[in-house]
This record gives C-alpha cells, structure tokens and sequence, in this order.
C-alpha cells in the first residue's frame, strides 16, 4: 500500500500538489485557531485574570477621550459656558421634583379616603353592597346577559352552600400577608415565625412630610391588638433630598434616600421573632468540665426592617451597612410606589403577572438564542460536547 500511496503521489500533477499543501495549511491554521480559543478560555476563567481585567476597565470607564485636550482654548472656555448652564439645570430639576412631591402629597389626599374604605372592607369593619361587589371579567364581557344571569345565581347558590359548610370568614383575612408573600422582594424577607405576627396587619399608609418641612415620607404599618408587641402601629420614615450634590452636580438624577429611621417594637416576652435563643456547650481547659450556655443572638426576621443601620454624620458606611440600606431604600420605595396604591392587584396576583410578562419576553428572546447556539454547535460535524462538559441532546432531561 506504501509504494502504491508513494506512485499517487508522484503522477499527482503539480497543481494539485499545491492544493494539498493549501489545505494543510489551512488544517494547520484551524489548530492554532482552536488553541487559541482554548487559551482564552483558560484565561477568562482565571479569577486573578478576570479582576485585572475589571480594573483597567474600571480606570477607562467615564475617562476622558482626550478629545477636550486637544480643543482650542477659546472652545474650552465655551465649553465651561455650557456646563455652568446644566448646572442651573440641575437646580431647575430639584425645583421641578420638590413640586412633583407637592402634589403627590396633595393627592395623597384624595387617595386617603379609597384606601380607609379598602382597610375597613378588608377588617369587616364595613360590609360592600352588591353593587359595589359587582366585577366584570373578560369572560362574563362576552356572555349573554340571559347565561350571566343563570350563572349568577349558580354561583349564588355554591356560595349559600359554602357559608353553610363553614363558618363565614370576617373581611379578608390574611391580606396584607398574602400580598407581601406574593411579592418577591418582600416575601425574601419573610421567615416562617414572621406570619403568625403579620396576620394581624390590618393596613399600611403612607404620610407625607408637611409643607414647608424636609422632604420626606413614613410608611404606617397598622396592626390589630395581638400577643406580639404592644404596638398598634410601627413606623418607618425616609429622608430625602432633592438637590444637585455640590461636589458632582452632573450626577443628579431626581430625589434620593439619604437616611431611614426606624422605631422601636415593643415586644411581649417571650414573644420577639427579632432575636432567638442558642445553647452552646463549653468546655473547660483545666477540668475538663462541660457546661452548657444559653445565649440569646440576632434572628433573621422581617421586622429587623424597623431597626436598620444607623448612618453616622459623617455618611461613610462600610461594605455590608451600605448594602443593607441600598435593599432597604428599595424595598421602602417599592412599597410607597407599588404596594400600597395596588395591593389589591399585588393579592390577586395580577399586578405580579403584569411585571413577569416584561421578565418572560426577555427570557424566551434568551432562550431561543440559547437554543440556536446550541443547534448550530451539534450541527457542527468538528463540535465535541465532550470538550464543553455539553451532555448529548439525547442524555439531557426533558
């Protein structure tokens, strides 16, 4: 076979010979491309890598082009010119937004009256007429009015049934619980020893800052006598500030947080879910005595809500304060702007189906790419799955 092969090659005409050696070539080429790929592979997973990386990212981010430089200094000056003006911006901004609170604190107002009548229905202190309990859905929009009847009274009839099975429930129990368990945000700060408390939330309101005062707004929770805490109502008040920071007067985007303060819970003994009791055994280094110790440490808890980090004068927080109170001024602002003008929507689920419907659109845009990278590397007859750790279509589960 060798000595035919070596004939082959010897009556292959020249050109071709150069094809072959082209294709080598190219062979060769993919190689190196390959090993290429497989070193920056090895690189990107490389943490130490990964950080150098950030950092010079981080020094070119918002660094200047060294366009300005090379400008004439007539042009700077004008330039200068521009940037006094959007600072008088800023300033017109802080205006715009400090009237913007004006009026949200007058229709606060309005507000007031519908949100005192949703607590009253949801504490039984008022029962609905039937008018007022009259609710169209889409279904019922498309019946006849003869077959909305019929199934009026059906549903009248399962009702009348149910109340004779059970006893019928006062208001709309469990309320405000549901809607916090139905929300994410709220609900990662749940734990199980927090529900029994929040089962006797009747309301939360939000107040607003006088006029005149400091800008700022409280969020009233309102609780039902329990065994809990003596108080009928905690309370959490946010400051904010709308004005164009001095030092970085560009960076000014609306109102801020700039600190929250919380209040103090009156606890029953025995009863506060902030806190929990751990034994520990001890060991003694001479004797060798083993004694048991009972400390009492922090408990996760959706009421540390009400105690959250102090912020010193000086405003310099460390790593962890300063996160907690980032969450913290999201979640307060969450429950001032979503929570407690829908939470109605946020009970039934609807509102929550209304913010995944943004969040799944992009998922399947996500998914369907995914699923064409993937299509493209199985159909790719140089594609190993063993190289990328890929399990074969066939051995993934559906």
């Amino acid at each position: 076979m060798a000595d035919i092969d070596n004939k082959d090659q010897a009556e292959m005409d020249p050109a071709d010979m150069e094809d072959v050696e082209d294709v080598e070539e190219e062979e060769t080429g993919e190689d190196e491309n390959s090993k290429a790929r497989q070193l920056t592979v090895q690189m990107m997973q490389n943490p130490q890598i990964l950080a150098a990386l950030q950092e010079r990212l981080d020094g070119l981010n918002g660094s200047p082009s060294g366009y300005m430089e090379s400008l004439p200094k007539v042009v700077k000056r004008r330039v200068n010119a521009l940037k006094n003006l959007q600072v008088k911006c800023a300033h017109i901004e802080a205006k715009f937004y400090e009237e913007v609170h004006e009026l949200e604190r007058k229709y606060a107002a309005l507000y007031q009256p519908l949100f005192d009548k949703r607590s009253e229905i949801v504490t039984a202190a008022y029962e609905p007429t039937d008018e007022e309990c009259e609710w169209k859905t889409d279904e019922e929009e498309e019946l006849t009015v003869s077959k909305q009847d019929e199934m009026k009274e059906k549903a009248k009839l399962e009702e009348e049934k149910k109340d004779e099975e059970k006893e019928n429930p006062k208001g709309i129990p469990e309320f405000w619980l549901t809607v916090f368990k139905n929300v994410d945000l709220l609900s990662d700060m749940l734990q199980e020893h927090d529900e029994p408390v929040l089962k006797h939330l009747e309301d939360i309101k939000v107040k607003f800052s006088d006029p005149g005062q400091p800008m700022s707004f409280t969020l009233e929770f309102h609780f039902e006598p329990n065994e809990f805490f003596t108080n009928t109502v905690l309370s959490k008040t946010y400051k904010m500030r709308s004005e164009p920071d001095e030092s970085d007067p560009f960076s000014f985007d609306g109102p801020e947080i700039m600190s929250c303060v919380g209040c103090t819970i009156d606890w029953t003994k025995g009863k506060n879910v902030t806190l929990k009791t751990i034994k520990k055994k001890q060991k003694h280094k001479g004797r060798g005595t083993v004694r048991t110790v009972t400390k009492t440490v922090p408990n996760d808890s959706f009421f540390n809500f009400f105690t959250p980090p102090e912020v010193p004068e000086n405003g310099e927080l460390d790593e962890d304060s300063e996160a907690i109170l980032a969450a913290d001024f999201e979640i307060g602002h969450f429950i001032r702007e979503r929570i407690v003008p829908r939470a109605v929507l946020y009970f039934t689920g609807e509102a929550i189906e209304d913010d995944d419907d943004d969040y799944d659109e992009e998922g399947e845009e996500a998914d369907d790419e995914e699923g064409e990278e993937e299509a493209d590397e199985e159909n790719d007859p140089d594609y190993d799955p063993k190289k990328d750790g890929t399990p074969p279509a066939e051995c993934r589960q559906q």
